[in-house]
């Protein structure tokens, strides 16, 4: 669900990917390939790894965790990827990832309880680690504070409201669609849907679908549409509300919508075919799980770090306006993205396409 979209982008030639399907990459040191959302090559993420080894890896990029999950299966080679949380026991059970060795992760003991604790992101039950949580964050209501009056947003229902058509923009991700159309119809576990909420939540994106301006695909793109008036009103991350307002756009999240918020936690796994160096792999690791580097995600990119050392070591002012001050106010009213039953899953994938097609 995450990237800001501002790489400078080379095309890495991967026989197994076909031309519809390049990978764009940012090539560096070819040791260590990052299989990531675009906007996670930015050197502030990993100077630790740059220090130690002359030059940033290789980043590769996806627009979605689906997206990447088909390309990895289909033969594309990377060291580590950059999954959410919710698609990280899709991406085990289909054996593309290897257990991470623990005692080469500094600091994987600050990692928050409360993160790991999650539906057992970090480890299965034999003590295995496959993921490690890094950056957290939601997608929530964002609108235009001087085109959008904040009464007109207090549901999120106001997707769909008529006023705002041709106004909207949501995320082409169909894990934040769904979301948001769970929440929607007043479900916040959507690991239980049933069959009639599926509908019901459908059939709310088809109406959210007549008001909708664009369907972004990285915080760029919904960054330039609400800088540039085109949309007033978003179904977008943290970094899209930074970015904004370091740009002097009028804007504001909404978490305390009726409904609430989306939230999800995203983080590194270590792909079993691995082809670069695995040292270099346990470099970046330690790079971006520093805790040095909180303070340039809380601020910078509106996100929270999974290390809980150095969400302790930013600004209590940061946090509170970024809106970390108490994490147990932003555990209220919220879906968490946890993993969906692959039948369930399947079906979203289907019918969000059809919906975007006008269906």
């Amino acid at each position: 669900m995450t990237g800001l979209g501002r790489s400078v982008s080379v095309f890495l030639g991967i026989a197994a990917l076909s031309a519809t399907a390049a990978t764009i990459a940012l090539a560096a040191d070819g040791d260590l390939i990052v299989f990531d959302w675009a906007g996670y090559e930015e050197p502030s993420f990993h100077p630790g790894y740059t220090a130690k080894n002359g030059d940033s890896p290789t980043f590769a990029f996806f627009g979605d965790e689906d997206e990447a999950f088909e390309k990895v299966r289909s033969g594309f080679k990377a060291d580590l990827g950059h999954p959410c949380s919710q698609s990280v026991a899709k991406w085990r059970d289909a054996g593309l990832l290897q257990p991470l060795d623990t005692s080469k992760i500094a600091g994987w003991n600050d990692l928050l309880p409360d993160i790991m604790a999650m539906n057992d992101l970090a480890t299965t039950a034999d003590g295995q680690a496959w993921f490690m949580p890094w950056d957290w964050g939601n997608t929530s209501l964002t609108y235009n504070t001087e085109k959008v009056d904040a009464k007109d947003v207090q549901s999120l229902k106001a997707f769909a409201d008529p006023k705002f058509k041709g106004r909207v923009s949501i995320d082409d991700n169909v894990d934040d669609a769904y979301a948001l159309a769970s929440l929607a119809i007043g479900l916040h576990d959507w690991t239980k849907m049933t069959d009639e909420q599926f509908k019901e939540a459908s059939d709310f994106l088809r109406a959210v679908h007549k008001n909708v301006r664009l369907y972004w695909t990285d915080t760029t793109e919904i960054v330039q549409a609400m800088g540039g008036g085109e949309v007033d009103l978003a179904w977008a991350w943290n970094d899209a509300a930074t970015q904004l307002s370091m740009n002097g756009t009028p804007v504001a999240r909404k978490p305390d919508t009726d409904e609430g918020i989306s939230t999800w936690v995203c983080g590194y796994v270590r792909f079993k075919d691995a082809p670069g160096s695995e040292q270099k792999a346990y470099d970046f690791l330690n790079a971006v799980n520093d805790p040095a580097i909180a303070n340039y995600m809380v601020k910078d990119w509106g996100y929270g770090m999974a290390n809980g050392k150095g969400m302790a070591s930013v600004d209590p002012k940061l946090l509170e306006e970024k809106g970390y001050a108490n994490n147990q106010e932003t555990t209220k009213n919220v879906l968490f993205q946890s993993p969906l039953p692959n039948e369930l899953k399947a079906k979203m994938i289907a019918e969000f396409e059809k919906i975007k097609a006008g269906y």
